[in-house]
């Protein structure tokens, strides 16, 4: 270090010992949450109840449990209870405190290290319970052991007594009741679905254990006593009580994964009625398969570690597809369903229409990454493979009649897949030769930069012309698609290609499609779907949201998929005007400008003049009534409320106002929070079952709003 810098007496008083900060207990918990949970957003507000859940769920993989509640209480408190053991509560020899209260206030506290306390678990780290207690404002602890009731509270991680024994007790079990914290979590609003979606799952997954989700956080007010009105008819009385109606889900499942199968394939129609389930422990590895064939053409399949869901699969799922492909492509030969002529099955054949569930539970599980998404344990590889492929052989002679329905669903996928790759092989050839001109329809962008750059795929000619005019050509391309493009739902690929809109979709995004799908070959971060705010707008747009989350999945899980935000109104005044995105807005923009501008607003053009001067909306074809206005004129003003029925009505200079500049337009980022949810969505919206949805537009139809048809 050069002498002037040792010696300056400023970097004395810089950094020295003194900046060295040492946060201890539960300390770097409130400091750094998103370390720990996430994030402090939704998803990291629910991840709370997953933690203490968790350890419910380890006492029923163990089989000390086997009911666990979960209550959402009002004022954002919950309650979740179970019927295990019981946290210890005796006092820790090397901390000389209650085994309770180590556990949550101590990270890495648990008995899931070492040995004697579980066998296998699913919150590794030994964080979950005592990351809640410090990022809630006050949490109680309720333990059942040895005939008694041990309680704990605690504020903010800090304990507020130490452990004592409040009354007897029957049975055995801990309860954990808390509030988030309020300076942790910006909005604390739990969501009913999404804690029904993931403990019905966890259910599934812990076979024979009882999860009761109770909703007691809506009051509801009931209306007491009748009376006479002076007119002689009943008149409802002034007596109003508020209670808590609670909302109730539970679930039981003795079959296991095999139901989860079974609630997944339940819409669709199946290839063979047997549900193959098995399950072994293979060198301390217990192994859980169940698989079904449906008429799909896509995969559904859902790997498991512990009972933590893994997204990315791992080594077990790897050990499954080795062995079914092996295990079909052997009874295909040795049944003649394949001659010496043909080529083997591959792991796509096998795996079209396949929905199956792997889990497994292994004692020292290794995750790629901090959320669990790979399992990365070699040993689960071969006891997945080895296990599956002898207990599926075996299932196969067993059961002649589905055996032959999966070989014909599987041989029938290997044609059309020869069918397709000379469909993609043609679309190749099309992209190559047509060089950097592309589709002919295709307006692209200058910017050979794919970073910078984005594509917008636009309803009709109409539309595609404005936005075409409206664009900064630089980095802003436009395809313009001609009328509702394919279901893809019910199409393989060979027929999806085969269709011209898809085909220039294809070649103009750059990514190829299917195995020869590559991310890095993407010309745009941006896809950008902008229709019209119509009923057929919606379709089109449903219709290309099934295309890209069957086809091109990889592109939402990656942010590049995004759904343009077009105004619903142009409202205009003088020589001022203002977009609404919804009727509400509108609303809110008439209101401000009586406000702001201090005068009454009529439209003496197109609609009707009440002696009340108010906000009225034009009526096509009618001229204004004769009845008198307001005397004074420069106390009203005339604005003018254009509703858009379709982008191609919109000027090119307000299209790309409203929609296309990146500085002033509104735009929804495509994501998957849910596979298993947005799965079964897609299957019921676009599948070949009219009876589901059928059913689904009867539930949801009194939400729609701006419904134009």
């Amino acid at each position: 270090m050069p002498a002037d810098k040792k010696n300056n007496p400023k970097n004395k008083e810089g950094y020295t010992s003194q900046q060295i900060t040492v946060l201890e207990g539960l300390d770097p918990v409130r400091k750094r949450p998103g370390m720990y949970i996430g994030g402090t957003g939704i998803d990291g507000l629910h991840h709370l109840i997953w933690e203490v859940v968790d350890n419910s769920i380890d006492e029923a993989m163990s089989g000390y449990c086997n009911r666990i509640d979960v209550y959402l209480l009002p004022d954002n408190t919950i309650r979740i209870a179970d019927n295990g053991r019981g946290i210890p509560v005796d006092t820790h020899k090397q901390f000389k405190v209650s085994a309770l209260e180590l556990v949550l206030t101590k990270l890495h506290a648990g008995g899931k290290f070492g040995t004697g306390g579980y066998k296998v678990s699913g919150g590794l780290h030994g964080v979950g319970v005592s990351v809640v207690n410090a990022l809630s404002e006050w949490l109680r602890a309720e333990v059942k052991r040895d005939g008694q009731l041990w309680v704990q509270e605690y504020t903010r991680g800090k304990p507020k007594a130490k452990v004592k024994a409040s009354g007897k007790s029957s049975g055995t079990g801990t309860t954990i009741i808390f509030k988030p914290d309020a300076e942790i979590f910006p909005e604390i609003k739990f969501n009913l679905e999404t804690i029904i979606t993931h403990l019905r799952q966890q259910a599934y997954l812990t076979k024979g254990v009882t999860v009761c989700i109770y909703d007691q956080r809506t009051p509801h007010q009931s209306k007491l006593g009748t009376g006479q009105a002076e007119n002689g008819e009943q008149e409802t009385e002034t007596k109003t009580t508020s209670y808590v109606l609670p909302t109730t889900y539970c679930f039981y499942f003795e079959g296991g994964i095999a139901s989860y199968v079974r609630h997944l394939n339940h819409s669709k129609e199946k290839k063979h009625d047997t549900i193959f389930y098995f399950e072994k422990e293979v060198d301390k590895i217990n192994v859980e398969v169940a698989l079904q064939y449906t008429d799909d053409y896509k995969e559904t399949v859902f790997t498991f570690a512990n009972n933590i869901f893994n997204p990315e699969g791992g080594t077990h799922l790897v050990g499954f597809r080795a062995a079914l492909t092996r295990v079909l492509n052997n009874y295909a030969r040795a049944k003649s369903y394949l001659k010496e002529k043909d080529e083997n099955l591959t792991g796509e054949d096998v795996r079209e229409g396949l929905t199956a569930i792997i889990s497994v539970k292994v004692p020292e599980p290794q995750f790629e990454g901090q959320t669990k998404s790979k399992l990365g344990n070699p040993e689960v590889r071969s006891a997945v493979e080895e296990f599956f492929a002898s207990a599926f052989a075996s299932a196969l002679e067993e059961h002649p009649k589905d055996a032959e329905a999966i070989l014909t669903k599987c041989i029938l996928a290997s044609r059309a897949r020869a069918a397709a790759k000379a469909a993609r092989e043609s679309v190749l050839r099309k992209g190559a030769l047509e060089g950097l001109a592309l589709p002919g329809k295709l307006a692209d962008c200058s910017s050979k930069d794919a970073i910078n750059s984005e594509l917008y795929i636009v309803e009709g000619d109409s539309a595609g012309g404005s936005a075409k005019q409206g664009r900064n050509r630089e980095y802003q391309a436009i395809l313009p698609l001609r009328g509702k493009i394919l279901n893809v739902e019910r199409a393989r690929l060979d027929k999806m290609l085969a269709n011209n809109e898809l085909r220039s979709l294809v070649v103009a995004m750059g990514t190829n499609i299917g195995e020869q799908f590559n991310l890095q070959d993407l010309r745009y971060d941006r896809i950008i779907i902008m229709t019209d705010a119509d009923v057929d707008g919606a379709h089109i747009r449903t219709l290309l949201l099934t295309l890209f989350y069957r086809y091109f999945p990889e592109l939402i899980r990656t942010n590049h998929l995004y759904i343009a935000q077009p105004p619903l109104y142009r409202i205009g005044w003088g020589k001022e005007a203002r977009y609404a995105y919804s009727d509400d807005e509108k609303e809110k923009i008439l209101q401000w400008i009586e406000t702001e501008k201090g005068k009454k607003i009529k439209d003496t053009k197109m609609a009707r003049i009440v002696k009340e001067p108010k906000i009225i909306e034009s009526v096509e074809g009618e001229e204004a009534s004769a009845a008198p206005g307001p005397s004074d004129s420069s106390a009203t003003i005339t604005v003018n409320i254009q509703r858009y029925k379709g982008l191609g009505e919109m000027n090119p200079d307000q299209l790309w106002e409203t929609t296309m500049n990146p500085e002033k337009r509104v735009m929804k980022q495509v994501a998957i929070e849910d596979a298993q949810r947005a799965d079964h969505v897609f299957d019921i919206l676009m599948g070949a079952e009219v009876e589901p949805r059928k059913r689904f537009i009867q539930t949801h139809a009194k939400a729609v709003k701006n419904l134009d048809i």
